[in-house]
Order: C-alpha cells, then structure tokens, then sequence
C-alpha cells in the first residue's frame, strides 16, 4: 500500500476493526518513512448488479452514489458517516440477496427512502425532495402531511 503524503510502499497495520456491519474491514496504517497515518478500508468486492434507470438505461451498481446521495440528504443533520454506511450496508446485502442481475432505480430509491425514513425524518424529505423530483411547494406538503399527523411537533 503506497502512502498516501509520500508515496513510499513501506508500512504498518496499527490497528484493524470490522466495519459497515461486518462486510468490510479498516486498518489504521502508519507509514515508516514519513511517519504518518492514514486509513484503508478493505471490502468484498462489488456487486455484479445493474441498475435499470428511470431511461432505461443500465448502469453498473455503486455503493458510493449511494453514499453520497445519503451524504447530501444527512448535510447538517446528527447522523454519523457509520449510520450512513450501516444504511449503504443494508441496501448493498438486500439487492445481493434479492436480485441476481438487475434492479430497477425505482426500487433502489425506496428501500435507501425507508432506511432514512426511520433514522431521520428531514433527511427523509430532503432525499425524497430530490429522489421523486419535488417540482411545487405542495409535493413537500403531500410529503409531510402523513408524518406531522402521527406525531404531535417536539417542544422548542
């Protein structure tokens, strides 16, 4: 593994955990001649799988897109990058255990809507805002109008 600030092949593994629920693996690395850290993340590699766009299009799966369209939707929210990658994790297991060769973005799209739907309701409307391509103020209400009558609004 090059060092990423000196580009000498020359380190050590300081320290290794599980993360994103198992599926991947990061390693705290130190480099010997410049001495400094950094980290690396090992994984299985990725699906097979391609995603059938709104065009028809395919295209191949990406957990990363997926992660940044999380990233984007938690911005200034109090959620941790592993909850996102727990989420990603979760997406990622599901479409490997469901589909063989391709899902639709439909799908893909609804299932990372209910991870947040649970873990941030603002999160939630800012995906869906995007995700189902909110034109009118009004897509917002028909959005929120289910969530604001289960639950009455925190105290300020």
């Amino acid at each position: 593994m090059k060092c990423p600030f000196c580009q000498a092949d020359n380190d050590r593994v300081i320290d290794s955990r599980a993360s994103e629920n198992g599926s991947a693996i990061r390693r705290r690395r130190e480099c010997l001649v410049c001495k400094k850290r950094y980290t690396t993340s090992e994984q299985i590699e990725q699906l097979n799988i391609k995603i059938i766009k709104k065009d028809g299009s395919r295209v191949p799966f990406d957990r990363n897109k997926i992660k940044q369209g999380l990233e984007k939707a938690c911005w200034k929210r109090p959620i941790s990058g592993e909850k996102l990658d727990s989420i990603v994790s979760a997406v990622e297991s599901h479409i490997e255990a469901n589909f063989d060769s391709e899902v639709e973005s439909r799908l893909l799209g609804e299932l990372v809507m209910q991870h947040l739907f649970e873990l941030d309701k603002v999160a939630y409307v800012r995906f869906a805002s995007v995700y189902r391509q909110f034109e009118h103020v009004h897509d917002f209400v028909d959005e929120l109008r289910p969530m604001l009558s289960e639950s009455p609004r925190p105290p300020r």
